[in-house]
């Protein structure tokens, strides 16, 4: 008889269940690589699991992470913590300036103080529970903590998709039509810009959320990924997904193509109206500006056309971890180093905040 779903999830941490192929058994260092795998396995063997929908998820879910690799888990924590306190402190750095300097008080740092907020909540939520992971014994994550953290990090990506078409428009106002920058981009206009970009990115999250969450899940309690990923988590679909696939692409086509190619059109327009410009250091200033948000637009869209305009049934997890370690990561923590790096405005404010706090001392 096979044993039950309690006893497969109560295997002993010391040592390897007899179902897998292991000589006596797992040291100390891959027990719990050895626990995750023989939950894996006991999971998907159980007769009548294809029965099993969402409401046997009550005790959600294991995240597998790196434990596939053990030997590197002790260096990503270290990596992943060292960016993490990077982003913490430059995009809170970038707000900080952006609030107290008053010659930053324009419309392009408006809505660089925005991404700036908006990948300090991005990064957190998926980060910390990241670290958790690594560093602790315990991988498990509630069925609701999945959804909400399923349902925050989708929004808060689908508003950052929007708001950097929303900065792609003001590089395009202040360089296309310099004479009637102030004018186009009054604040009321950039105000109601950043309200269509949050509220765009959580209508987004709703409806692929319930999508996704609305399908009977059913099989492993297992999510071989570091955070509860939308593609990850349709695998573990009882159904067949196509219909939903179909919706959901439809939802991600909306959400990134469009956006890209009209961020791509603008900076067509950009690049013929710099070229026209006689005087070098024009060219350079409009260059350095639209090239920083163009960089960041290449990074951000780059990973998440890559992950999410892949069919599901061709979605390789282990490569979409490292993918999306680059995403929820390595993009945040960049962004405040490559406007700050080829920004002159950002740079005197932050040295004139360090001098007054020198001089206050």
């Amino acid at each position: 008889m096979a044993p039950s779903a309690r006893a497969a999830r109560q295997v002993p941490a010391h040592r390897c269940p007899p179902s897998l192929p292991a000589a006596g058994g797992c040291d100390e260092a891959g027990a719990r690589s050895c626990l995750l795998r023989s939950s894996r396995e006991a999971y998907l063997t159980f007769p009548g699991t294809a029965g099993k929908l969402n409401t046997s998820f009550g005790e959600g879910f294991i995240l597998v992470g790196f434990s596939d690799w053990p030997q590197l888990e002790l260096a990503l924590f270290v990596f992943i913590s060292i960016l993490y306190s990077l982003t913490l402190f430059g995009n809170t750095t970038i707000i900080i300036l952006s609030r107290l300097d008053v010659r930053l008080h324009t419309p392009m740092y408006f809505f660089l103080c925005h991404l700036s907020f908006l990948d300090l909540c991005y990064t957190t939520s998926t980060v910390p529970q990241l670290l958790i992971n690594l560093h602790g014994s315990d991988r498990t994550i509630t069925y609701g903590g999945c959804v909400a953290q399923f349902f925050i990090y989708l929004a808060l990506g689908s508003t950052e998709c929007l708001l950097l078409v929303v900065m792609a428009f003001d590089r395009y106002a202040a360089v296309c039509r310099p004479l009637h920058y102030t004018i186009i981009m009054h604040p009321r206009l950039c105000q109601t810009l950043a309200v269509i970009s949050w509220v765009g990115g959580f209508v987004n999250s709703v409806i692929q959320t319930g999508l996704t969450m609305a399908m009977p899940l059913c099989g492993s309690h297992i999510l071989n990924h570091f955070f509860c990923e939308m593609l990850v988590v349709l695998k573990l679909a009882c159904e067949d997904t196509q219909g939903t696939e179909v919706k959901m692409f439809v939802a991600r086509v909306i959400i990134l193509v469009v956006p890209a190619a009209l961020i791509l059109g603008s900076y067509v327009h950009i690049a013929q109206a710099v070229l026209k410009v006689n005087s070098i250091a024009g060219r350079r200033k409009a260059f350095g500006t639209c090239g920083s948000h163009l960089l960041v637009v290449s990074l951000f869209y780059g990973s998440a056309i890559y992950t999410y305009l892949q069919p599901t049934h061709i979605y390789s997890q282990s490569k979409g971890k490292f993918v999306a370690l680059f995403y929820t990561v390595v993009t945040p923590m960049l962004n405040p180093l490559i406007y700050t790096l080829r920004n002159k405005d950002v740079k005197g404010a932050l040295r004139k905040l360090l001098w007054k706090g020198r001089d206050l001392g």
